[in-house]
């Protein structure tokens, strides 16, 4: 069933300092694209199945439901958020495994595509066009918190964990995914993504803007969250149509989850 829930208009969220309007605008450019498998978030349809996996394992022993064997909504009765939505393709995945799903993004196109979809799914998904400094003043202690793809595009990555960190409850978990600050990744998401092999519109990304490991943990830890787990993310296929993790490798795309301790 669709959601009845009455959404909030809002004609632009309000912008604070973990926000750059300029990435807002560049994604709410393609938004219409966002549900195209072959189009400008290509990428991100291909590497969403292996990520949206790893949220799920990380945030189901929070459900009483999701230590049960082969369970067909191992998120049951837990209510996530999903910060940086976009068009919904995480959130969907959350919705479908039985959780109850908030999901925020600072784009007003971006939202508008997410709800759309979302109901044409038959799925009950609140979708909120603002931004989560300002959604942690109307709402929180959530059991799940989620930014994928998301920290390399703000301007102030450790407010960033600070705003994500105070959305989470005691016991609950943060899990976010980013590219690493390497040579290969600079290789490989900027120079051959974006321009060798036109997967991604030029200027997607600012290299310098990407974070290691050590650096978002260190963050997330400053936050008060605790680091349990990083992995990384990469392609299986010289094509990139599938992904896999990685434990020996970080290089370019990596995952991490952090705990709020009880």
């Amino acid at each position: 069933m669709s959601s009845d829930r009455p959404h909030r208009t809002r004609s632009a969220p309000p912008l604070h300092g973990a926000v750059d309007k300029d990435e807002i605008d560049r994604f709410d450019r393609i938004a219409a694209e966002w549900w195209d498998p072959r189009g400008k978030f290509r990428p991100l349809h291909a590497m969403n199945p292996t990520r949206a996996a790893y949220v799920r394992d990380r945030l189901s022993p929070l459900s009483p439901e999701g230590a049960e064997p082969g369970v067909a909504q191992p998120l049951s009765g837990l209510r996530l958020l999903d910060v940086g939505c976009g068009g919904g393709l995480l959130a969907e995945c959350l919705a479908r495994w039985g959780a109850d799903v908030v999901a925020i993004d600072a784009g007003t196109e971006a939202i508008a595509v997410a709800r759309r979809h979302a109901q044409d799914q038959g799925l009950a998904i609140d979708y909120r066009c603002l931004t989560a400094d300002v959604l942690a003043e109307e709402d929180g202690n959530f059991d799940g918190v989620t930014a994928l793809e998301v920290i390399e595009h703000v301007p102030d990555p450790a407010r960033f964990c600070n705003e994500l960190a105070s959305l989470v409850r005691p016991g609950g978990r943060v899990v976010m995914s980013t590219l690493n600050r390497t040579r290969t990744s600079f290789l490989t998401a900027i120079v051959g993504a974006e321009y060798a092999l036109g997967w991604l519109p030029r200027g997607t990304h600012d290299w310098n803007r990407f974070l290691k490991p050590s650096e978002l943990a260190a963050m997330l830890r400053r936050s008060g969250l605790v680091v349990e787990d990083t992995a990384g993310l990469r392609p299986d296929t010289p094509t990139g149509r599938q992904w896999r993790l990685s434990r020996s490798s970080m290089s370019v795309n990596y995952l991490i989850s952090a705990a709020r301790p009880d």
